[in-house]
């Protein structure tokens, strides 16, 4: 490193040495090379997703804590392959970013280290945490920052959770909390002006940001449900399923056309993360929880390792006429519209 920050060839060996730390058998070469070799083991399917992260679109840096903008990057994958069953297998990172993310700060800040490391830092705290090696990516300067983070997960061969097998009858649940992550993005521009006056600071770690509320954590270091997704593909109980990361309303939109069926969703049970709305809950976006439907008979415990698991609806038939989607109490509905994110809208 000099005195600047570090060049494309520094970054990657230092990069290489960190990813080094965590290895798994199906990668027999990660990074160093052109291509990453991986084996999955006999009798399993691999799974890979894609996720694109924009500065400006998914992230803000003066909003995000570059640990917080790595750690988000991984787990927007990690849901991916949690709402398939998948056991994640390896990382992919193409990384562009502006020269001045890679140089020192000045001042006040230049002790908190490159942005570029603490990117890092974040990211690699949550594929430890989930025995994800980064096996290979690129490099680049680029205008402004982004982060593609390409993931490949394990699955036994047939055994993975689809958003197409919902049947009219099946009941509808969703694990942890909804809209936190919906109301903390409104807290953090409060939050970032709070740091530029020097009255508070970002967290220096990312993966358990303790002096930040529970819900500007659900923010800035959502957590991927793999655990969740790998139990309930074990045990064959979920007939469909995908991850919230949309919104309620846009992403049980998109469940229901894949399978053929509509959707009943009773207001009063939806888990409604402290400090949200419903409006959050329904439509916010960012909490990658998983959705999930499962048949009347199936014994769905109330938690999955610690994380709480609500019944809030059934699946229906698709209606001749009307919404696919309807949104109930104990005396009244009402249609139910997509109105989570949904770009190009």
């Amino acid at each position: 490193m000099n005195e600047n920050g570090l060049a494309e060839l520094s970054l990657i060996e230092r990069l290489r040495a960190r990813a080094a730390k965590e290895h798994r058998r199906e990668v027999r070469v990660g990074i160093g090379d052109d291509c990453a070799l991986l084996r999955p083991r006999p009798g399993e399917e691999l799974a890979v997703t894609t996720d694109l992260s924009i500065a400006g679109r998914h992230f803000r840096l003066d909003w995000h804590c570059p640990e917080s903008v790595g750690h988000r990057a991984l787990a927007r994958g990690l849901s991916d392959l949690a709402a398939m069953g998948a056991r994640p297998v390896a990382a992919f990172l193409s990384l562009g970013l502006p020269r001045a993310l890679v140089r020192r700060e000045r001042g006040r800040r230049a002790q908190t280290g490159l942005w570029v490391e603490r990117f890092f830092d974040g990211l690699l705290a949550l594929a430890q945490a989930y025995k994800t090696p980064l096996a290979g990516g690129d490099l680049a300067e680029a205008q402004v920052a982004l982060a593609d983070i390409v993931l490949v997960g394990s699955v036994p061969r047939g055994k993975a959770l689809l958003r197409s097998g919902a049947r009219s009858g099946d009941l509808l649940y969703v694990t942890g909390n909804l809209g936190g992550s919906a109301a903390a993005l409104k807290k953090l521009p409060e939050l970032a002006a709070s740091r530029r006056r020097g009255a508070a600071e970002w967290p220096a770690k990312a993966g358990g940001p303790r002096r930040l509320e529970a819900l500007l954590a659900r923010q800035l270091f959502p957590q991927p449900r793999v655990t969740q997704g790998l139990w309930l593909m074990r045990r064959g109980l979920a007939t469909a399923a995908l991850d919230l990361s949309d919104g309620l309303s846009t992403d049980l939109m998109r469940l229901c056309r894949e399978s053929g069926v509509g959707a009943e969703v009773e207001a009063a049970a939806l888990p409604v993360h402290p400090g949200a709305t419903l409006e959050e809950a329904l439509n916010g976006g960012e909490d990658y929880e998983l959705l999930f439907t499962a048949r009347p008979e199936a014994r769905i415990p109330h938690s999955v390792a610690g994380v709480p698991i609500a019944r809030i609806g059934r699946i229906v038939r698709t209606p001749s006429r009307g919404p696919r989607l309807v949104l109930g109490g104990a005396e009244w509905k009402r249609p139910l519209e997509a109105r989570g994110w949904e770009h190009f809208s």
